[in-house]
């Protein structure tokens, strides 16, 4: 628990009063919860799973409405992620990112192609330079694919999604990649598949 001002403790909230906050804040659109700095208030019993799933005290929150009101006020900070209302701060453990990109559309080809995004709780963009795709490699060398949703809040692709953008590829510059919004963003080097 975090400390607040004259050494008084504060109580870590429930999810349930973050949601009644957060049902508030949210009426008018996207919070900015970018710009809020209430007090850290702890470490909440929340988890989003990599696929995307949300869990509160070890169960999985079946309400999608309840699901996409926290993902409204999710914050992160360096390597750390909170739920932020303007009166309090929690931290709560994503095990990959925040979001999972479940498909996307594909409009137009080679470099007048444009790939709309849709993530498991309803965002909608377009990748490009505000939304970049990029494809990290672990040890092994299996990509992990991501897209930036918003601040700087990404959504892992999801593998039926991934093979489809692999589909769309081509090669540029010694890399295979796809375009999207008049950039390219790469996926593999190009000498890479070659082997």
């Amino acid at each position: 628990m975090a400390k607040g001002t004259d050494a008084q403790k504060l109580e870590v909230p429930s999810a349930e009063s973050i949601a009644a906050v957060a049902q508030e804040v949210v009426k008018g659109g996207m919070p900015p919860v970018e710009t809020w700095n209430p007090p850290f208030c702890g470490d909440l019993d929340m988890r989003i799973a990599r696929d995307g799933t949300w869990f509160y005290l070890g169960t999985p929150i079946g309400r999608a409405g309840l699901v996409k009101l926290f993902s409204s006020i999710i914050r992160r900070d360096g390597d750390d992620y909170f739920l932020v209302t303007p009166v309090e701060k929690v931290g709560i453990t994503v095990d990959d990112a925040p979001f999972v990109a479940l498909d996307f559309d594909a409009t137009g080809t080679g470099e007048d192609q444009n790939l709309r995004f849709e993530t498991h709780v309803g965002d909608r963009f377009f990748a490009g330079p505000e939304h970049p795709i990029r494809v990290a490699y672990d040890e092994g060398g299996e990509p992990s694919p991501y897209v930036l949703v918003r601040r700087n809040l990404e959504a892992l692709i999801d593998r039926k999604s991934f093979y489809r953008l692999v589909d769309l590829g081509v090669h540029r510059d010694g890399w295979f990649g796809v375009w999207s919004a008049g950039e390219f963003f790469a996926i593999i080097r190009s000498e890479a598949l070659e082997a």
